[in-house]
């Protein structure tokens, strides 16, 4: 299908690896024009390497700095003239827990995970509003589950899904579109590091794999990326507010299924 994304400029945060360049290259796929901001210049540089002579970019950028975001915005709309889509993907599930952690390690938590995720949209605000374009925030079930000790980032999931019902209703008159896809059990890099934190990493692996409903299998970094690119497509153009879950119904289906 063509999603109509042709020459569309979308920038994704954290769009070097994993999920994030999942999305890249599903944007590259349908002819968009994806700019990758992220801190891995190595990893950028193979990923636009693997896209040939495809049109993309990347801006490196410490998006823990407000003053990154919007260099990043505006070295876009410099290269580019415009900016048709956002994508907030970057974060890390830290481990910063309620007895575990600290009021500033919290903050930090927030500072890693969601600060970022409102700077990129206010400073891409008046390009996207130009260009009647679309937001996708990348959330996380935990932020509808819990976890356990992990406050900051389940505290950032969470205040992401408010704000993208929040943005879509105050950008609805614009006719920019705000939604968020929901990913649980993903094997990215990050994800794999933290099995490798277990003594048996692979029975750790199964164990989770025997919960989710739909093919006892984790979700992969592309299905993620392909319901992002149908959000910020054409082919979703009535639908905002909007939480997705792409998860093999994991989150919502009765755990006896497991």
């Amino acid at each position: 299908m063509d999603l109509g994304l042709r020459d569309k400029v979308v920038l994704v945060t954290g769009g070097a690896k994993g999920i994030g360049a999942a999305i890249v290259r599903a944007c590259s796929a349908e002819g968009a024009i994806p700019v990758i901001v992220d801190r891995d210049a190595g990893a950028a540089e193979s990923l636009l390497l693997s896209l040939g002579s495809a049109p993309c970019a990347f801006f490196d950028a410490e998006l823990e700095k407000t003053s990154s975001c919007e260099r990043a915005v505006h070295l876009a709309a410099q290269r580019f003239g415009c900016l048709d889509a956002l994508v907030n993907n970057a974060g890390v599930n830290d481990g910063v827990g309620l007895a575990s952690g600290s009021p500033a390690s919290f903050v930090q938590s927030l500072e890693r995970n969601l600060i970022h995720y409102y700077a990129m949209a206010h400073f891409a605000l008046p390009l996207l509003r130009q260009s009647a374009g679309s937001i996708v925030n990348i959330a996380s079930k935990t932020a509808v589950t819990g976890q356990g000790g992990t406050s900051g980032y389940v505290a950032a999931k969470g205040a992401i899904l408010g704000l993208t019902r929040e943005w879509a209703a105050e950008l609805a008159s614009s006719g920019v579109r705000v939604n968020a896809v929901v990913p649980a059990e993903v094997m990215t890099p990050l994800y794999r590091q933290w099995l490798s934190q277990f003594p048996d990493p692979e029975a750790q692996r199964e164990k989770i794999v025997a919960r989710i409903p739909l093919g006892k299998r984790m979700t992969t970094c592309e299905e993620i990326a392909a319901a992002v690119v149908f959000l910020l497509s054409p082919q979703s153009a009535h639908t905002t507010g909007q939480h997705l879950f792409i998860d093999g119904g994991y989150v919502h289906l009765d755990r006896a299924l497991g």
